[in-house]
C-alpha cells in the first residue's frame, strides 16, 4: 500500500497528453487546451482609441478649445483636429490621428461651442494606442493554455474564429455489480440504485468532459473480462466502478490482469478509498474506483480528474488547495491519510458530520476536502489545514 503523495507522484509520471488534436469554433472551445501558439492577426486595439468619454484635443497652450463636433463608439469618421480644436468623443471611439490626448468631461467647462480645461492635459492622456494590449504577430496565447471564458473573449476581440485544441479524451464508464438497477426501474429486496454512473458522468460534463460512453456488466468473470476488453480497446481513459475489491465476486483486478493492463498502483493508505486501481494498457488509462459513492467520487477528484487535465493537454494543472482555518474538532483513527468532507467558506472551514465512504448525502452538501495526512491525528478548532476546493459546486 502506497501513499497519497506517491500514488500522485506515480500517476503524474505516467500520463501524457493525448495526441490528438481539433479544430474547434471558439465559442466551443472552452475548458480546452490550445495544441499550437496563437499569434494576433490585427494589433489591439487597431487604431488610437478613447479610453474615458470626454473630448479629444489638439493641444496648444491655451486652456480654451473650440469643439469641431463629436465622434463615439463605431464611427468610421477620419475627422481631422487643428491646433485648439476639440471634439466630443465617447470611450471606444477612435481618436483622430492629429488628437494627442483626451480630457474626461469631468475636468472641462462647457459655455456654447467651447470648453475650458480646468487644469492643464498631458499629451497621450486617456488615449488607447495601436497595438497597447498586443501588437498583431505577437503570441496573444502560448499553447498549453487552458481556454476559460475570458481568454476566449480575448481571442474573439482578435477576430479569431477557430482554434487548434488538444481533443479531450474518450471516456468509458463501467458499472459493475449484480445489485445496481438503473434508476426508475422497479427496485427488488436487495438492490440498489445506480448513482456512481449517474454521478461520474455529470461530474465529467461539468468539467467539460462530454465524449463518454456508459456501461453495465454483472458480476460474472466472463462478462466482466469482454467488457473490460471492449472499453480497454476503444477508448482513452476507463473507469471501472466497483468489483475492485478481493471479494469472492471482485472479477475487475483478476480480468485487468489476464488483459495485460499494467498496473501502476494498488490499494493507497487513504480514507476514503484505499482499493483504488491505476493502470495502462499501451495509451489506455484504467482506473478502478471504490464501489462506495463517496470514495468513488473523492478518488475521482484527486486522481481522475489530475490525470484527465494532463490527458488533455494541462500539464501544469494542480488541485486547488488552500489553508484555512477549522472551525471542527476531528480525531483521526489509524494511520490512514483522509479527505474529509467539508464546507470552505470565507477562509474558514467546517467539517462535516456522516464521512462515512457510503455516504453521498454528505458530500451532497460539501465544497470541499479537508486533507488529514498519515502523520496528522487531531485537528484543533481554529487551527490551520489544509483544504482542497472541489470544482464543480
Amino acid at each position: 500500500m502506497i501513499s497519497v503523495e506517491k500514488a500522485l507522484h506515480i500517476l503524474r509520471t505516467n500520463i501524457l497528453p493525448i495526441h490528438k488534436t481539433e479544430t474547434l469554433s471558439t465559442l466551443n472551445a472552452v475548458d480546452h487546451v490550445l495544441f499550437e501558439d496563437i499569434h494576433a492577426p490585427i494589433n489591439m486595439p487597431p487604431f488610437p482609441q478613447s479610453a474615458m468619454d470626454g473630448y479629444a484635443l489638439c493641444l496648444h497652450d491655451s486652456l480654451e478649445y473650440d469643439i469641431k463636433g463629436e465622434i463615439k463608439a463605431g464611427d468610421n469618421l477620419k475627422t481631422e483636429l487643428k491646433t485648439g480644436d476639440a471634439l466630443r468623443i465617447f470611450t471606444g471611439a477612435p481618436v483622430p490621428e492629429t488628437g494627442n490626448a483626451v480630457v474626461m468631461q469631468e475636468k472641462v467647462t462647457l459655455h456654447a461651442q467651447k470648453i475650458t480645461l480646468n487644469e492643464p492635459v498631458t499629451s497621450g492622456s486617456n488615449i488607447r494606442a495601436i497595438g497597447e494590449q498586443i501588437k498583431k504577430g505577437d503570441i496573444a496565447l502560448k499553447k498549453g493554455t487552458k481556454l476559460t471564458p475570458a481568454s476566449i473573449g480575448f481571442l474573439s476581440s482578435l477576430g479569431i474564429t477557430e482554434v487548434s485544441v488538444y481533443k479531450h479524451p474518450s471516456i468509458a464508464i463501467v458499472v459493475t455489480g449484480n445489485e445496481i438497477v438503473e434508476v426508475g426501474q422497479p427496485l427488488a429486496y436487495g438492490q440498489i440504485y445506480d448513482s456512481n454512473s449517474v454521478m461520474l458522468q455529470i461530474t465529467l460534463n461539468k468539467l467539460g468532459y462530454t465524449n463518454i460512453s456508459m456501461h453495465k456488466v454483472d458480476d460474472k468473470y466472463t462478462n466482466t473480462l469482454n467488457k473490460l476488453d471492449d472499453v480497454i480497446n476503444n477508448n482513452d481513459l476507463v473507469l471501472v466502478s466497483g468489483g475492485i475489491s478481493v471479494g469472492d465476486y471482485d472479477f475487475v483486478g483478476k480480468a485487468l490482469q489476464e488483459l495485460d493492463v499494467k498496473e501502476l498502483f494498488y490499494m493507497v493508505n487513504q480514507k476514503p478509498g484505499k482499493p483504488l486501481f491505476f493502470g495502462k494498457k499501451d495509451d489506455t488509462v484504467i482506473f478502478g474506483l471504490p464501489g462506495n459513492p463517496a470514495a468513488s467520487l473523492s478518488c475521482f477528484y484527486i486522481y481522475v480528474q489530475t490525470a484527465l487535465q494532463i490527458m488533455s493537454g494541462n500539464m501544469d494543472f494542480s488541485l486547488n488547495r488552500t489553508n484555512a482555518i477549522s472551525e471542527s474538532k476531528f480525531i483521526k483513527h489509524g494511520d490512514r491519510a483522509q479527505f474529509l468532507k467539508a464546507i470552505y467558506k470565507h477562509g474558514n472551514v467546517t467539517i462535516l458530520d456522516g464521512q462515512s465512504s457510503s455516504m453521498l448525502h454528505t458530500f451532497a452538501l460539501a465544497n470541499a476536502l479537508v486533507y488529514v495526512p498519515e502523520s496528522r491525528y487531531t485537528i484543533e478548532k481554529n487551527e490551520s489545514v489544509e483544504t482542497i476546493l472541489l470544482p464543480v459546486n
